[in-house]
């Protein structure tokens, strides 16, 4: 009767503690999964950063992709001296007025000299 008692108890023990063993992953899980929605890889704030045309080469130049979202306060003056691409309205039949250029327009573009 006695080994019966202690084989019920270290049962009773055995489930507590794979009970407290379940909530801590389940929490951990839930814990990834909201970190995993906000965390945003590096190499996909690269890609926004080129596309926006944020970052700096070694030679002081923007990077200019083939298409190229306008910024704040850029005009296609700017944009043309940046990525040296003499040619932008002749290439972007969508923008009537060289004066109307807003951020988020997009536009393609063909640097003059390679990468």
């Amino acid at each position: 009767m006695a080994s019966l008692s202690r084989r019920r108890l270290i049962l009773e023990k055995a489930l507590a503690t794979a009970d407290s063993v379940s909530s801590y992953l389940a929490l951990g899980l839930a814990l990834l999964m909201l970190m995993s929605s906000v965390w945003e890889p590096s190499s996909a704030v690269e890609a926004r950063e080129a596309i926006h045309g944020a970052k700096l080469d070694a030679g002081g130049h923007r990077p200019c992709d083939e298409l190229y979202v306008v910024g704040e306060g850029e005009t296609l003056h700017t944009i043309s001296a940046k990525c040296e691409d003499p040619y932008i309205v002749e290439r972007n039949p969508h923008v009537n007025d060289p004066d109307d250029v807003y951020p988020g327009l997009v536009l393609q573009i063909i640097p003059s000299r390679p990468k």
